[in-house]
Order: C-alpha cells, then sequence, then structure tokens
C-alpha cells in the first residue's frame, strides 16, 4: 500500500505533477458501484460479510478502511474519467483493480474501478462506446468478465500466458506472452494491435491500466521489460489514443518490484510520458 503516497511525493518532487494538479476525490456512491456489482457482494463488503474463504481469495482482510480505500479509488477513477473528457487527457494515482468481478473479489482487487466509471458514465450519457487497454502483466479476468457481452466496451488484454489467473476470462482482444518476453518482442507485438483494437473500438474514451508488473525483476511479472521498455510502452499507447483524439485515462495496476521505492519508481513512468507528450503536443 505505501506505493501510493511515494508515487504521489516523487511525482510532485520531480514537478512532473504539481499540488494544484492533483485533486482529492470522494468516496464513490454505492448506486454507482450496483452498475457493476451485486447487491449481494456489496454488502458483504459494507457489513464486513466477507467469509475466511472469500477473503483468501481476494488476498486482504476485511476492514472498514479496506473498504474506505476502495471506494475512494473507484472515485478516483471516475474523477479522472471525467477530467479526461474535459482536457483529454488524466489519471489516478491509484485504481487497476482488474481481477474485481461482479460477485467477488479477488487477487487484490475488491471493486472494479474502471468498469464502475464506464458504467456511470454510459448510464449518464457521457460516453456510448469505451476501450479498456490492459497492460498489466495478468489477465483483466474480472474486467474481461463483466464486459463480455456489452459491445460497446472493447476489452484489450495483454499479460503472461502462464500467469495468474490460472483460469482466463474472454476479452475482445487477449495477447499471451510467454515468459521472459523483453523489450522488443513485448513493443512490437503492442505495436501490431493497437491499430486494430482503435479501429474495431471505435471509442469516446479509453482507459489504460499501466500495470508495471512486467518489469524484469517483478516478483509476480515474469517477463523482463527494461525501464526504456516500459516507457516506450506508455508512450506508445498515449500517442496511440490521444493521437486519434481519445480522451484518455490512466490508472496504475499491479507493480511488485524488490523495494517500495522501486515499485514507485515504475509507476511513475507513464505519468512522465503522459506529461512529456502533452507539452511536445501544445508546444
Amino acid at each position: 500500500m505505501s506505493k501510493f503516497p511515494l508515487l504521489k511525493d516523487q511525482l510532485l518532487a520531480e514537478g512532473v505533477l504539481a499540488p494544484g494538479d492533483i485533486v482529492q476525490p470522494e468516496p464513490i456512491e454505492r448506486e454507482a458501484l450496483e452498475l457493476v456489482h451485486t447487491s449481494e457482494y456489496l454488502d458483504k463488503l459494507e457489513f464486513s460479510g466477507l467469509s475466511a474463504a472469500e477473503q483468501r481469495r481476494l488476498g486482504l482482510p476485511w476492514s472498514e478502511s479496506l473498504w474506505l480505500r476502495s471506494r475512494l479509488a473507484s472515485g478516483g477513477t471516475l474523477l479522472a474519467a471525467r477530467g479526461a473528457l474535459r482536457s483529454g487527457l488524466s489519471g489516478n494515482l491509484a485504481g487497476g483493480t482488474h481481477h474485481a468481478f461482479a460477485d467477488h473479489g479477488e487477487g487484490f482487487c475488491v471493486v472494479n474501478d474502471v468498469a464502475v466509471a464506464v458504467a456511470k458514465l454510459r448510464l449518464e450519457g457521457a460516453i456510448d462506446r469505451a476501450l479498456i487497454i490492459d497492460l498489466d502483466v495478468h489477465q483483466g479476468n474480472g474486467t474481461a468478465a463483466i464486459f463480455e457481452k456489452v459491445r460497446e466496451v472493447f476489452t484489450f488484454s495483454m499479460h503472461g500466458a502462464r500467469n495468474y489467473p490460472t483460469e482466463k476470462m474472454r476479452s475482445d482482444l487477449d495477447v499471451p506472452l510467454p515468459d521472459g518476453t523483453g523489450d522488443c518482442d513485448y513493443l512490437a507485438a503492442l505495436g501490431g494491435h493497437l491499430p486494430a483494437v482503435f479501429e474495431a473500438a471505435a471509442p469516446d474514451i479509453a482507459f489504460y491500466l499501466a500495470g508495471v508488473d512486467v518489469a524484469a525483476g517483478d516478483r509476480y511479472g515474469k517477463l523482463a521489460l527494461s525501464d526504456e521498455g516500459i516507457r516506450a510502452r506508455d508512450l506508445a499507447v498515449i500517442e496511440a489514443a490521444r493521437g486519434r483524439g481519445v480522451p484518455t485515462v490512466i490508472v496504475l495496476g499491479g507493480g511488485y518490484a524488490a523495494t517500495r521505492v522501486r515499485t514507485a519508481e515504475l509507476h511513475a513512468h507513464v505519468f512522465r510520458e503522459a506529461v512529456i507528450y502533452e507539452r511536445r503536443s501544445a508546444a
């Protein structure tokens, strides 16, 4: 959990963000969560009803703080999405909890913040079509399941073939990668798919899960991207979306480097690239 304040402090210290660039979300309301999650599951989260087995599946013990934090993170993704619709590019210094299903959480993911934001914006009429680009090393199984039958939401997951989850769901496009995939092969695969993904999705907004568990040495990753490879990946996604005029929302996803400081450093890359891109575009 400490990677989150470390990331914010690092971005502020570097001048990538100014204090005024950061806004504080409110905990998302239950009605918005119910657009994606079942009432039974939300009752368990709100009133400490998760069984021991459900908490093991989640990977986290229930607490009031966990429930509050999950609603804050989800509120942050919705707030970032509204910002992206106004200005073109925004991000949440948390989020990307893509293993949360409609009726349960797993893999450290309590509620599916991106799915909730998409559902809320669609209900309001702010968007019709959405694209979710999930480059976490683990397949976005919860997101894929939630939107499997929603034609207006295109899910694209590029992930480790032999990594968690053992049972993959079906995204609109899944690109499984072998263990040890490095910069060249990874970037070639991504570049080969992004144009077709945008054409098929025709999105009004894109959500980018910029997981850094693709990095070489990640405890749960099994891939081998360098820092330069991760920055090139992030820039490729930002350029593909913003070059087509698609409002873009960045969320963190996973990252499990050897130290918390190293994890925060890796997560900072996507925000550095976003700021560089925006400054270059404005010049």
